[in-house]
């Protein structure tokens, strides 16, 4: 499973952290993401890491602002958010994917809210 922790109410311009653990399955043989769904909307992908290069791939809207990382001897992986916008408000998800056999396992969603 992922469990995850971190969101809250945050200005904007400012920074947070979420995190997600996982357990019971060997987490460093998945790729990790992070998804995201506003009120209304579809849940959408924000950021990812490839497993071997570590090279990240992410929505245009948080380039430059969203860092993704993991920690595999700590089977917790990162989602650092700085100049943080309204517009970031929404539900985080984060997601592992087995490299080779697709299966999954999802976090149960934290709430980050943007506002002053």
């Amino acid at each position: 499973q992922l469990v995850q922790s971190g969101g809250g109410l945050v200005q904007p311009g400012g920074s947070l952290r979420l995190s997600c653990l996982a357990s019971g399955f060997t987490f460093s043989s998945y790729v990790v993401s992070w998804f995201r769904q506003a009120p209304g909307m579809e849940r959408e992908f924000v950021i990812g890491m490839d497993l071997s290069t570590r090279n990240t791939h992410y929505t245009d809207s948080v380039s430059g602002r969203f860092t993704i990382s993991r920690d595999d001897a700590k089977t917790t992986a990162y989602l650092d958010m700085n100049s943080v916008k309204p517009e970031d408000t929404a539900v985080y998800y984060c997601q592992a994917r087995h490299l080779i056999d697709g299966a999954q396992y999802w976090g149960q969603g934290t709430q980050v809210t943007v506002s002053s």
